[in-house]
């Protein structure tokens, strides 16, 4: 079965749109597209660049996938947008291809992005992700998986969110958020553990507790960050969620959110 496009849009030739796919009226796919089984793209959505969609997408009306990056340093290099599989974009939501070079934004599988949130250049989401209604990561963010982001968020330039974090609405992001974790305000400063997040995920009381006490040792007590990295590791290290939080905290280039 043919691909269904409506008589009204714009299809370039050379893009790659499976037999199931189906666009709405007045979108515009550009020619070095490709487009995976069963994806839909909406009313007047735009679809640019050197742009991969897996399977199970949908494009909302009026969202723009794949333009240039808002860098003043791009001069036209041939930059990617890798987007993975059943991932929602919701109305004028914009994400970017990469910058410089090589350059690639990277988009998971099975995240949600809400109406004018907007994802930029060289950002890497993972997997299950919810940006909420313009919610905004800068250049080069990198975000990992199961992170909630309210709405009208802002993250700065290369700042990393670990795992299953949730960052409450109006905040402003300018260090790495750690996993677990819950951080709100301007600048943007941790609250506790995501501890609804997590039990929404399927995390035990077991669980929850081994966190909550590596939680406690790196972030609230007196000893220095190298100082509770070791006790923690001592201690917990043998355990998979808390292996996750060390190796955050011990990685990060811009500093981690206290």
């Amino acid at each position: 079965m043919p691909a269904r496009i409506h008589h009204t849009a714009v299809v370039s030739e050379g893009a790659e749109l499976h037999d199931t796919v189906q666009v709405g009226p007045y979108a515009v796919i550009g020619p070095s597209v490709r487009l995976g089984e069963e994806t839909t793209v909406g009313a007047h959505a735009i679809i640019e660049g050197i742009t991969t969609l897996g399977s199970r997408n949908r494009v909302f009306p009026h969202a723009a996938i794949g333009l240039e990056p808002q860098d003043l340093k791009y001069g036209g290099e041939p930059t990617r947008l890798e987007i993975g599989d059943q991932n929602v974009f919701r109305e004028f939501c914009t994400v970017h291809i990469g910058t410089g070079g090589d350059g690639v934004t990277g988009v998971g599988n099975r995240n949600l992005v809400m109406a004018y949130a907007h994802i930029a250049h060289d950002c890497r989401l993972g997997d299950g992700n919810v940006l909420a209604n313009s919610a905004t990561l800068a250049g080069h963010v990198q975000v990992d998986d199961h992170v909630t982001l309210g709405g009208l968020v802002g993250v700065h330039q290369f700042v990393r969110i670990g795992s299953y974090a949730f960052i409450s609405g109006g905040s402003m992001v300018a260090m790495d958020i750690p996993p677990y974790c819950m951080a709100q305000g301007d600048r943007a400063a941790l609250v506790g553990l995501n501890a609804v997040g997590l039990a929404r995920h399927g995390f035990d009381k077991g669980r929850v507790r081994r966190i909550k006490s590596a939680y406690r040792t790196i972030f609230r007590s007196a000893l220095g960050l190298k100082e509770a990295l070791a006790q923690v590791r001592a201690e917990l290290g043998d355990d998979e969620d808390i292996a996750r939080l060390v190796s955050f905290v011990e990685q990060s280039e811009r500093g981690v959110t206290r």
